[in-house]
């Protein structure tokens, strides 16, 4: 009987360490991003535009596949639109639930991100229009672990939407990217 409790607590006590190790409480998530803005001109020559820039993200994990995700990014380039270059600038700032299914060689997760997207476009010195409208995010990605505390981000995937002067925008974000983990 003595050596069936003395098992049984060893047992308890190794999966009591068990459970503790390799659980991020946090990622940080930073890098490159391609948006496709859609410009909600349907029937005009030019109804989307290609934009560069960067994404930034943290992540705080309440258990080991739910957590909260502060997402932030913005996006640059200088479209030509009906014959004239337009110096268009894109920033969202969105927060939500992220959910992460993880092995020890990859994450792979899934968000719904709500929130505000600022979008200004300029041509020739003057504003063409600049609005701060609601936004939301739904997407996912996949990590893979490098080594316990860094992660490499090939791809996150995001389908944006947002409303700019009474226009729906059906908007598409990649991002990739490293991620550190606390």
């Amino acid at each position: 009987m003595r050596k069936l409790i003395v098992l049984a607590l060893l047992v308890l006590a190794f999966s009591f360490s068990a459970v503790a190790q390799d659980l991020p409480k946090a990622e940080v998530f930073g890098g490159y991003s391609y948006y496709r803005a859609d410009l909600g001109t349907t029937g005009t020559p030019t109804n989307h535009i290609n934009l560069n820039g960067w994404n930034a993200a943290l992540t705080g994990y309440f258990s080991k596949m739910l957590g909260v995700t502060a997402d932030f990014s913005g996006h640059y380039g200088k479209p030509d639109v009906g014959g004239f270059k337009v110096d268009t600038k894109v920033h969202n700032f969105m927060f939500g639930p992220t959910l992460a299914a993880r092995s020890d060689k990859a994450t792979v997760f899934a968000h719904a991100l709500f929130g505000g997207q600022k979008f200004s476009a300029t041509t020739l010195g003057s504003s063409v229009l600049s609005d701060t409208s609601f936004a939301m995010a739904f997407g996912g990605g996949l990590d893979f672990n490098v080594g316990k505390n860094f992660a490499v981000r090939p791809a996150q995937v995001d389908y944006i939407y947002s409303k700019h002067n009474s226009e729906k925008q059906n908007n598409f974000r990649y991002s990739a990217g490293v991620v550190l983990k606390f």
